[in-house]
């Protein structure tokens, strides 16, 4: 039984990359001997998955920031939840 339907149906996507990422994405394929396409998806899906652990972080941190009772802890959590938000100053 499939997890879902159309689990392993492909959608063809065109990206265009700057010529120096494709030079990288040429360069990873060949050392690792698969396609410029399985690196370019394993990419995508390291990406997602890094965006959804920085989101999970976020709120994380933020239910943090709403439950601590400490001045200077609830300050700290600030500055990081806006170093998140904002990047460093």
């Amino acid at each position: 039984m499939t997890p879902w339907p159309g689990h392993n149906e492909r959608v063809r996507q065109s990206v265009s990359l700057p010529p120096s990422i494709a030079r990288r994405v040429q360069a990873l394929a060949k050392r690792r001997r698969i396609s410029a396409n399985r690196v370019i998806v394993d990419l995508i899906e390291s990406g997602l998955d890094a965006k959804e652990r920085e989101k999970i972080a976020f709120f994380e941190l933020a239910d943090r920031v709403a439950h601590t009772s400490d001045d200077a802890e609830q300050k700290r959590l600030k500055e990081e939840l806006a170093r998140l938000t904002f990047g460093e100053p």
